[in-house]
């Protein structure tokens, strides 16, 4: 009896959705079930040891997740967050190996610096030896956006080392958490986009500088207005689509980072129905 009004409920529940129309529809905003963790560390290296003498300061600030149900996907994002954070040599490591030996390894390749260091010594005179020896490099990651199985975050770097001015920059990352993989342009873009979004990207910079021609960005500092394409380097949040370019990108030093947000309406019309943030489109 019991099995025969299930199969009767079950019969007039699929009618019904047949009728009206309607789809089932995936709960938007859910935050994403998993935790994180974040390791600071900070070293300063004297050359020679010795405290008169230019120095070194490495600062880290990296966060990356612990805990999730997922014992697999927590792995693979891990490895995720290491290799964005410091690059490909140090994805085999746990994120604490992994700073670990970042830190040994830009101290020893300051430590390289003091036969140079030694020599500069003998052959001066009586003013200080090379401000140019003072090393530094800063950098963390900050979750943007953490809800619907994405994760976006920013990696920001600075750094200095002897040259005219130090360097920066940002880079940004999207993860698709039921794969454990970042997510592609040429997953959330329908085919051919590319020069479409060029287009606004070029126009939406010059409305940021409140240019009515575009070409006038290169009177102020931007390259070639025609290579200014999509880079990958874009973060997703609840409202849109925001894509960063670092210096000497597509402009020179003195513009620094250039960030550029759409909004999802602005761009629903290139953006594919299915896709991995098909979900922040309703």
């Amino acid at each position: 009896m019991k099995v025969q009004l299930y199969k009767g409920l079950s019969v007039l529940l699929a009618v019904g959705f047949m009728l009206s129309g309607c789809k089932t529809e995936v709960k938007k905003g859910q935050k994403n079930d998993i935790q994180f963790t974040t390791l600071k560390k900070e070293e300063a290296y004297h050359l020679l040891e010795n405290a008169e003498n230019p120095n070194c300061d490495l600062q880290l600030n990296f966060t990356f997740p612990t805990k999730f149900a997922n014992k697999e996907i927590l792995d693979k994002v891990q490895k995720l967050f290491t290799f964005s954070y410091f690059g490909e040599t140090y994805d085999m490591y746990s994120p604490q190996e992994a700073v670990n030996e970042y830190v040994e390894s830009y101290l020893e390749m300051y430590k390289e610096l003091e036969e140079d260091y030694k020599e500069d010594l003998k052959n001066a005179d009586t003013s200080p030896v090379g401000a140019w020896y003072g090393y530094y490099e800063t950098s963390n990651n900050e979750i943007m956006f953490n809800a619907d199985n994405l994760i976006s975050y920013t990696v920001t770097f600075e750094n200095y080392t002897g040259g005219a001015h130090p360097a920066h920059s940002v880079t940004n990352h999207v993860i698709d958490l039921t794969r454990g993989e970042f997510i592609t342009e040429a997953e959330i873009f329908i085919p051919g986009f590319e020069t479409s979004l060029a287009q606004m990207l070029v126009d939406a910079i010059a409305e940021q500088n409140d240019l009515e021609d575009p070409k006038e960005l290169e009177n102020m500092g931007y390259f070639s207005i025609d290579e200014i394409y999509p880079n990958g380097n874009f973060l997703i949040d609840g409202q849109g689509i925001t894509y960063s370019f670092n210096e000497y990108e597509i402009a020179a030093y003195v513009i620094g980072v250039t960030s550029v947000h759409f909004p999802f309406e602005k761009i629903k019309h290139l953006l594919q129905p299915e896709s991995p943030i098909a979900i922040l489109l309703q």
